[in-house]
């Protein structure tokens, strides 16, 4: 018993050597991991103004890190700015989809496997799924506006209009108005701002999405008027000071370059 407590505090006392001596810290694989691990997050934290997980992760060492990872990194939404499409986008619900696709060919299935590509930045690879949901259901107004987002994403933008035209003269609140705002994108990339400027006001009539009030601004700054750009990026700012914290994280891009903005218009 004696000879296994002093082996153990033996190792122990090793460890605690090994720590203590910089060069082996500095060369041991593992600390250099770990420590570039922990860069990484504290500075995503930096970025999200996360500040006390920031804190956290800088005194802390592997553990705060990890947890942020799992907690914060990658509970965050898609990085494809602004788009509420519907589908997990696991792997397996991939395989799912694909198996489905084998076996029943369906038109939604297609579509559903478009929507997580879409989600995943995948863009290719979704336009094909939603093209060949199209095949087979070329009615489908999910699947038509969202080709023309993904379009509009590839810069496909003579492509996307008609798709998003169409779409948001049947039904101009079609996906919460996400649809509508693809339009406005849209019009905006092709340089018809009047076109663009009067459907952000249409997105604005029924939202207060601070996609579009931003680059509504952007599109007055570009005619010079920058009382009316200024307006809206004050809107911006004021309801983010009042919205829940999903809301607030999830447009948390466009209130920093709504901030940005109003900071060069003064």
């Amino acid at each position: 018993m004696l000879a296994a407590v002093d082996s153990n505090a033996i190792l122990f006392a090793s460890l605690i050597s090994d720590l203590a001596n910089w060069q082996f810290v500095l060369t041991n694989p593992v600390f250099l991991l770990m420590t570039a691990f922990q860069l990484w997050m504290f500075i995503d934290a930096v970025r999200r103004e996360e500040w006390i997980w920031a804190v956290f992760i800088f005194i802390g060492f592997g553990l705060s890190a990890l947890l942020y990872f799992f907690l914060v990194y990658r509970a965050a939404p898609s990085a494809t700015r602004g788009f509420e499409l519907p589908g997990a986008y696991d792997r397996r619900r991939i395989k799912e989809l694909q198996a489905q696709i084998h076996h029943l060919d369906k038109a939604h299935h297609h579509s559903q496997l478009g929507d997580i590509y879409f989600q995943r930045g995948k863009l290719d690879p979704a336009e094909g799924c939603y093209r060949a949901a199209l095949e087979r259901d070329h009615e489908d107004i999910d699947t038509r506006s969202h080709l023309g987002q993904c379009l509009l994403r590839k810069k496909k933008l003579a492509e996307a209009r008609p798709l998003l035209e169409k779409v948001c003269a049947e039904n101009p609140k079609h996906d919460y108005g996400h649809s509508l705002m693809a339009l406005a994108e849209t019009q905006a990339a092709l340089g018809e701002t009047e076109a663009a400027i009067a459907t952000w006001k249409k997105v604005l009539e029924d939202h207060s999405y601070a996609r579009a009030r931003v680059q509504l601004a952007e599109l007055y700054l570009q005619k010079q008027e920058p009382r009316l750009a200024k307006s809206e990026l004050n809107e911006v700012v004021a309801d983010d000071a009042h919205a829940p914290a999903f809301q607030r994280k999830r447009e948390r891009v466009w209130v920093r370059r709504a901030k940005a903005l109003a900071r060069k218009i003064g």
